[in-house]
């Protein structure tokens, strides 16, 4: 599925077409997971990652995220977000594993663009694979940050937030 953001940007599924070894975020161990690992993580449904490219050069890779399921214990939930999840004692959740923008295109907010997809694609899913919430693993703090700032709730002492579903849907691009 190709989702257009803008005249020329748009979202894709990865496919072989696309430059992976021409990448290079800045992060030794994103770079290295699109260039070793991606393209089998989607051959066998472990993760979908979706590629950020323009029309004009639809090969070049500008940013990626993944996305796949995973389940928290409702004790790792926290306080601000409970209400908003059911309670069992392990809860269903969508995790934007990875997110990472090419060096030479950071400071253009297509972080902001990829977490909006992310979030987007999530939402839309959500009532058909059943997810409470989106988390994510911060690999930093400046990291923990940008999520921060999108919404999402910090767990207590750790780089893991979670965004509860019903408010994925609902944000803006920042």
């Amino acid at each position: 599925m190709t989702k257009r953001l803008s005249e020329d940007l748009r979202i894709v599924v990865l496919g072989e077409e696309h430059d992976r070894s021409g990448f290079t975020c800045g992060v030794e161990s994103l770079d290295r997971y699109l260039k070793t690992r991606a393209s089998q993580d989607v051959r066998r449904k472990a993760n979908a990652v979706f590629i950020l490219s323009e029309l004009g050069r639809p090969n070049r890779i500008l940013g990626y995220y993944t996305l796949c399921a995973m389940a928290i214990s409702q004790g790792d939930v926290p306080d601000t977000a409970r209400k908003h999840v059911p309670r069992y004692p392990l809860v269903s959740a969508t995790l934007i594993g990875r997110l990472a923008v090419a060096t030479d295109r950071q400071g253009q907010r297509l972080g902001a663009v990829l977490l909006a997809d992310a979030l987007q694609r999530a939402f839309e899913s959500a009532s058909t694979v059943g997810s409470s919430m989106v988390i994510v693993d911060a690999l930093d703090e400046p990291a923990a940050g940008f999520y921060a700032a999108h919404g999402f709730v910090r767990l207590p002492e750790s780089l893991r937030l979670v965004l509860p579903m019903r408010l994925a849907g609902g944000i803006p691009e920042r």
